[in-house]
């Protein structure tokens, strides 16, 4: 049995005390508790075992929003979907701005991905509002913004894997646009039906065995997938792609990485330093307070850099639907 403690720490602003339970490492078996400890600079921790690199890896892999759990808002118990049961419970304060919403600028800025998938379905191609011009990718851009949002809307555990799975959808879509590219209508058939019967068959395992390094592994694994399939079009694939198409896509391509990567780095430090925010929200207030929820920005980020990705995948199948008709 994986058994974690818990740990508290207590900080104090003005009237209220904010309690974060922080897992407490209680045996060699609650591997990621002690990396977490670590990574928050625990000696003692260090000094326990000689498998603190091993921890660490395991920690990673684990994301740390699911060890990461801050508890003890004042308002948490008193919310429109109180008590929270979600595995993880973010940075922001629950229940702090509005009864109806747990989390309310983690859950507003999910608006990001909603408004860029109608963007794209109803961009120059569209044939009016009830004919949008959308695609697989769009479509999971807006079920990832309307999981999310329903997620840190409640804190439910049961719509913490609609959104957990909806990054998969998003990840898969992309997937499949890339590997469907030049293939003929009978392989664009067989490659849907095998993504779709992967991603039903994991969404029925994970939800039974809800192991989040499942999740983590079969999210990164769909990434690099996508890498190694861009590479392969972009430099290897005959007829090749011309180089001033290829120079510009490249960058696009990177640009969305990087936007992506600087949405997590600034996720992680909303995870590690998330007191001293709350010291910061509180003394500067409402409404720059908002700019200080970093998760947020997270769902932005991200949100704008799988968009860019997407339209360069667009791109891309434009290039080959005229390399057809020539």
């Amino acid at each position: 049995m994986h058994a974690c403690a818990s740990h508290k720490i207590t900080y104090r602003r003005k009237a209220c005390c904010h309690v974060i339970s922080i897992p407490e490492p209680t045996s060699l078996a609650s591997c990621s508790c002690e990396a977490f400890l670590f990574a928050l600079g625990s000696k003692n921790v260090a000094s326990r075992n000689n498998h603190i690199f091993w921890n660490h890896s395991i920690q990673a892999y684990n994301m740390g929003h699911h060890n990461l759990r801050f508890d003890g808002d004042p308002h948490s118990l008193s919310g429109a979907w109180s008590p929270p049961n979600s595995r993880a419970n973010f940075c922001e304060e629950d229940y702090a701005i509005t009864f109806y919403l747990a989390e309310f600028i983690n859950a507003l800025t999910n608006v990001t991905y909603v408004y860029l998938a109608l963007r794209s379905m109803y961009g120059p191609r569209s044939r009016g509002l009830f004919a949008p011009n959308w695609d697989f990718m769009s479509f999971s851009l807006m079920v990832l913004g309307i999981g999310s949002f329903l997620f840190h809307a409640t804190l439910r555990q049961t719509l913490e894997f609609v959104d957990e799975l909806s990054m998969m959808l998003l990840s898969w879509s992309m997937l499949r646009a890339l590997l469907i590219l030049r293939q003929p209508p009978k392989n664009i058939r067989y490659i849907s039906i095998i993504l779709a019967v992967f991603f039903i068959s994991f969404s029925v395992f994970y939800v039974m065995f809800s192991k989040i390094i499942y999740q983590v592994i079969a999210f990164w694994v769909s990434l690099i997938l996508i890498g190694v399939r861009v590479r392969y079009l972009f430099y290897w694939a005959k007829p090749a792609f011309s180089a001033e198409n290829v120079r510009k896509w490249a960058v696009r391509v990177w640009t969305a990485t990087f936007t992506c990567l600087f949405g997590y780095l600034i996720w992680n430090i909303d995870l590690e330093f998330c007191h001293q925010l709350r010291a910061y929200r509180q003394k500067i207030g409402l409404p720059w307070a908002f700019l200080l929820e970093f998760h947020g920005w997270w769902h932005i980020l991200t949100a704008v850099g799988a968009s860019q990705f997407m339209n360069v995948l667009r791109e891309v199948r434009e290039e080959v639907d005229r390399e057809k008709k020539e």
